[in-house]
């Protein structure tokens, strides 16, 4: 299969996924050597979780057939050029690339705007819309000297 092919792949899953009254009109795949190693639909509103985008889903089910947290030399290939969260997602699972279908714009066209998290994220903490506040506090236990002094602590 070709870039297209699979692109093609994963619009089919978003058409389904909206067929079947799934989720939103979102599909993902990954592939890793010409092979598909994971799949992920739109599962936001039948799994109650915000979190379920379709490359979120792909990411997880990749992760799990490679049985690791990270998928360099794989590529995603999305219907849709992938959220914030979805960005932030790719990165943290080290892919190598991402080729997608529609764009952001044609996702607003529908109702899916991402623009304000796109602001909020340049927003300084107290003016954001939901605001986020740090706090000192003092504890014997800190989580990052934990970590910093484990000797078998994995990298990533």
């Amino acid at each position: 299969m070709d870039h297209e092919q699979f692109l093609k792949y994963a619009i089919k899953l978003a058409n389904e996924n909206v067929k079947n009254g799934e989720g939103g009109p979102f599909g993902a795949i990954i592939v890793k050597d010409g092979v598909i190693i994971g799949q992920g639909v739109n599962k936001v509103t039948s799994h109650t979780d915000p979190t379920a985008h379709a490359e979120v889903q792909a990411i997880r089910h990749a992760c799990l057939e490679m049985k690791d947290f990270q998928l360099t030399n794989c590529t995603l290939y999305t219907s849709c050029e992938p959220c914030p969260m979805c960005f932030g997602a790719i990165y943290w699972a080290r892919l190598k690339e991402v080729y997608y279908a529609y764009t952001k714009d044609d996702a607003k066209s529908v109702g899916f705007d991402d623009e304000y998290i796109y602001k909020e994220i340049n927003t300084l903490d107290q003016k954001k819309t939901i605001p986020f506040n740090k706090i000192d506090v003092t504890i014997k236990e800190q989580p990052f000297t934990l970590w910093e002094t484990n000797a078998n602590k994995k990298m990533y």
